[in-house]
């Protein structure tokens, strides 16, 4: 414990350049604007800036994206609570009873309640990553290739079973992902492969094109049809902003609670900052005396799930920088953005790189107080950003794809690929299909392929190498469970479907959001 303080303390040194306290600032304001901006989200800006890391180099990158990532989690509860707009996925279940609470006149004291049950959350998930990123490091290099393998395919089958939507929609984006990651040089034999003659695909297809296409170019083309916007309403006051002594008492427990189960779901494979909102916000309601006063204005609504999430945000770095595996596409664009400065997270990352790991928790601890500070005193400007047009911002998040792509290796095939990119992710979006298993595939694909060989090398075509490895068999039977309970779920949801085949909706009845 000393001398992860002694760390922390070096970490923290850093910021005598006032150039990371800048960097930190920028990401956390940038963070908030896109999360309270519908749509965007973070892997949309990272994405946008992704063509900027080698300029700002590893430190500077994993500030900003810190930064950014934790800033949308506080901004989406912002419109959650004010305007009913959640503007991420992850702050629906915060509109509840957060938007109940506005309409009683308790707008200052739920934005509050959800600023300081996320700094309480980030700040316990920041300390818990200080702590078991280290001790996982010192497990994961006794792992073999059967085991990395195994959590290949755990993050890709468990990301398609618990997202919304189709599983098999999901599973064929996992299959576009790792088809795509196949073109290039074979790691094995040097070769090329897939490339159909064109030089251009002879190091691959460019990971920022990809993602710059899929993210920014989609979401800007998608913002065209986006006409309605609902007007900002009136933030409240400074001194409107204190909640009560009770409300405070029924908070506190419930960010304690959201903040555990959020840390242990975002370590887990898939979009575990939307399941660790609803899981909180169940356990809440589950544990509570009054379980009807939910979703009109319980406090404990908003502490939980906001604390939940910020948690999971945490957490999810821990399997980045431990084991060198992204499950969430919001890591994934972090790799890239360490991969572009010649960094390569994994089992040695906090021994052979500790200056740049305890700086990075520092700028964590940085970030969460900055989000604390700032956040509630410019809530009506924030607010005020949903005024702007969407279509507004589509020259401008296009022209900085353009630019990003083209500067990485000043290739205009990148950029082609990039828009091409694009319209096929803006065209599957709106048939349902997600990019985020596309994405984690690509970035997955060379560690599964090459773990992939080096256990058929090992096992000579004896199963019982693999059998034979505890760790490697516990992986895949969670795997096998989530998997079966997702069938489970989607087998229940078809049944009752068919028991009423009856039910007509009718056309004149008000569907939600509609």
């Amino acid at each position: 414990m000393g001398d992860a303080i002694d760390n922390l303390g070096a970490g923290f040194a850093t910021f005598a350049d006032p150039a990371y306290i800048i960097l930190a600032l920028v990401g956390v304001v940038l963070g908030t604007v896109v999360g309270v901006l519908p749509g965007i989200g973070p892997i949309g800006a990272m994405s946008v800036l992704l063509g900027m890391t080698t300029q700002l180099g590893p430190t500077g990158s994993l500030i900003l994206f810190a930064g950014i990532y934790f800033g949308s989690t506080y901004g989406g509860s912002t419109t959650s609570i004010l305007l009913n707009v959640p503007g991420e996925a992850s702050s629906v279940v915060t509109a509840l009873d957060g938007h109940e609470m506005t309409k009683r006149g308790r707008a200052g004291p739920a934005l509050t309640i959800a600023a300081v049950s996320s700094f309480l959350a980030g700040t316990i998930a920041i300390f818990g990553l200080m702590m078991s990123a280290p001790w996982l490091s010192g497990i994961a290099v006794k792992l073999g290739p059967p085991e990395y393998l195994a959590l290949c395919v755990a993050g890709l089958l468990l990301l398609a079973a618990l997202a919304d939507g189709s599983t098999a929609k999901a599973v064929v984006m996992i299959c576009a992902g790792l088809a795509i990651g196949t073109v290039g040089i074979d790691p094995a034999g040097g070769h090329l492969r897939f490339t159909m003659g064109s030089d251009a695909l002879a190091e691959g297809f460019s990971f920022i094109a990809l993602v710059m296409g899929v993210f920014g170019v989609a979401e800007a083309l998608t913002m065209v049809g986006r006409r309605r916007r609902p007007e900002p309403v009136k933030a409240p006051r400074l001194r409107e902003l204190l909640p009560s002594g009770q409300e405070s008492r029924q908070a506190a427990p419930a960010a304690v609670r959201g903040s555990v189960i959020g840390f242990l779901l975002g370590l887990v494979p898939g979009p575990a900052a939307v399941l660790s909102t609803f899981a909180s916000y169940v356990v809440e309601r589950k544990i509570s005396k009054d379980p009807g006063r939910f979703g009109k204005g319980a406090v404990e609504g908003v502490a939980g799930p906001e604390a939940a999430n910020n948690a999971a945000a945490g957490a999810a770095f821990v399997p980045l920088l431990a084991l060198g595996i992204p499950f969430a596409p919001t890591m994934a664009l972090v790799l890239a953005a360490l991969l572009l400065n010649g960094i390569v997270p994994g089992p040695t990352f906090v021994e052979d790189q500790p200056e740049l790991f305890w700086t990075v928790i520092a700028a964590m601890y940085i970030a969460n107080l900055m989000l604390l500070v700032l956040n509630l005193p410019l809530v009506g400007l924030f607010t005020r950003l949903l005024s702007i047009p969407p279509q507004a911002l589509m020259p401008f998040v296009i022209g900085l794809c353009v630019v990003g792509v083209y500067a990485e290796n000043n290739s205009m095939f990148d950029v082609m690929v990039m828009l091409v990119a694009g319209l096929l992710g803006f065209v599957l979006r709106r048939a349902g299909y997600s990019m985020a298993p596309f994405v984690l595939a690509v970035v997955l694909q060379p560690t599964l392929e090459v773990s992939l060989r080096q256990t058929l090398a090992f096992s000579d075509g004896n199963p019982g190498y693999v059998l034979g490895r505890p760790v490697t068999m516990v992986i895949l039977g969670l795997v096998v469970l989530a998997v079966a309970w997702s069938a489970r779920r989607a087998l229940r949801a078809r049944r009752g479907t068919r028991q009423r085949p009856d039910q007509v909706t009718d056309e004149r009845t008000p569907t939600p959001g509609g």
